[in-house]
């Protein structure tokens, strides 16, 4: 009887002019990442090379960890009218057009991704492909039965009883969070941003149900009436945080203590793409300017605070939206370091993986975002993405690196 030993897979070296480690308050200069499969082995100085490695040598570029994108929708496909487009599509076409969509978020170095309402639990389905993002999957989000977004599946009775079961059915099938709608929104025709969709009795049910459970749970919260009710109710996270009224944007600067003071965490919906001929609805970009306004004094009043983009619900919100969210973030007044920090290891610890993701660090996941230039001189250097790493795998782009920085061996 014979038996077989698998070859060990060999060893990837990584070169860089600089590198940014996730938690780091500068780059670290001529940086080699050593890459054991899916994992990062080292990460030391320059000439550090393991005998036998592969080398990849990238001159005048920076190492970032993958980004992490905590809202995104990869049932919508960032068109003028993402609702219709699904309904359109039965669950083979839908799926489909969901992976494409990773992927693209893949492809523009967003290796970690939270879905925030698909259509009937699909998203869960794409758990552990190699050859898209790591995602953290919601499921249909939990909404009245005409509700914001009802269409995607989640719509229950707005009473404590119905909340409980429908955050059950969620553990059940397996998602990883809790998602729920207690403010309406704009992408659902008939429902509305400043109204709250459920009474804080059944918030409060949602939310020790979830936790019951081992489960976190976030909330969409535009009208102020909503975001008071998820504070009181204990919520982990409530996403845009807009305190979106009738006629404008309200002022709370005692709403903003309470979040901070209960560490809930605040999705920012930030990054969004310049694409020509699409522009925000005018009800929204009128009231832009207020939102980040309360946003800056949700930073300066301490409250913890990710981008998640909300990609795919509009021709400006792309799949791999997450870069254009950097100089968003610095213009809340964090400096460009804090920012990408927040789309790393910060984000990854709010989506519970931070013992895996966000970092550049040994025994963490080879997710590698590499770009040209120094995103903290300038920050559009982020776009200029030369590869992307995902599980230690290269990630297929549409161009190939020149080759006078091509991979070279040594043995």
């Amino acid at each position: 009887m014979t038996s077989t030993v698998a070859e060990r897979p060999r060893l990837t070296a990584v070169r860089a002019a600089w590198l940014f480690d996730g938690t780091g308050s500068a780059l670290i200069a001529d940086p080699t990442v050593i890459l054991d499969g899916g994992r990062i082995l080292a990460v030391g100085a320059a000439g550090s090379v393991p005998a036998g490695a592969r080398v990849l040598d990238l001159p005048g570029t920076t190492l970032l960890p993958g980004l992490v994108d905590t809202h995104v929708h990869l049932a919508f496909d960032s068109t003028a009218d993402p609702v219709g487009a699904l309904a359109g599509r039965d669950d083979a076409a839908a799926l489909e057009a969901m992976a494409a969509a990773a992927r693209a978020a893949l492809i523009g170095g967003v290796t970690t991704v939270r879905d925030l309402g698909d259509r009937g639990y699909l998203s869960l389905s794409l758990r552990g492909r190699p050859d898209l993002p790591t995602i953290i999957a919601a499921g249909p989000p939990i909404t009245t039965p005409t509700g914001h977004c009802h269409y995607l599946g989640g719509g229950v009775p707005p009473d404590p009883d119905s909340v409980r079961a429908a955050v059950n059915e969620h553990a059940e099938r397996g998602c990883d969070v809790v998602k729920i709608m207690a403010s309406g929104g704009s992408l659902t025709p008939g429902s509305k941003p400043e109204i709250a969709q459920f009474g804080l009795p059944a918030l409060v049910a949602a939310v020790d149900e979830a936790h019951r459970l081992g489960l976190p749970i976030t909330a969409h919260a535009h009208g102020t009436p909503a975001i008071e009710d998820a504070v009181a109710a204990g919520v982990d996270g409530m996403e845009h945080v807009s305190f979106w009224t009738a006629d404008g944007v309200d002022d709370r600067p005692d709403l903003i203590e309470k979040i901070a003071a209960r560490r809930i965490v605040v999705g920012a919906t930030l990054g969004m793409a310049v694409v020509a001929g699409a522009v925000p609805p005018p009800d929204v970009l009128a009231r832009v300017p207020f939102f980040l306004a309360n946003m800056r004094k949700m930073h300066q009043a301490g409250v913890l605070i990710v981008a998640g983009t909300d990609a795919g619900i509009a021709p400006v919100k792309p799949p791999d939206a997450l870069r254009h969210a950097l100089p968003q973030l610095v213009g809340l007044g964090m400096t460009p370091v804090e920012a990408l920090r927040t789309m790393t290891s910060v984000a990854a610890n709010v989506l519970g993986v931070g013992h895996r993701k966000g970092r550049i660090a040994p025994g963490f996941d080879a997710d590698l975002l590499i770009v040209d230039g120094n995103p903290l001189v300038e920050q559009g250097a982020i776009h200029q993405i030369r590869a992307v790493y995902a599980g230690g795998h290269p990630v297929a782009r549409n161009t190939a690196l020149p080759k006078t920085r091509a991979e070279e061996f040594i043995s």
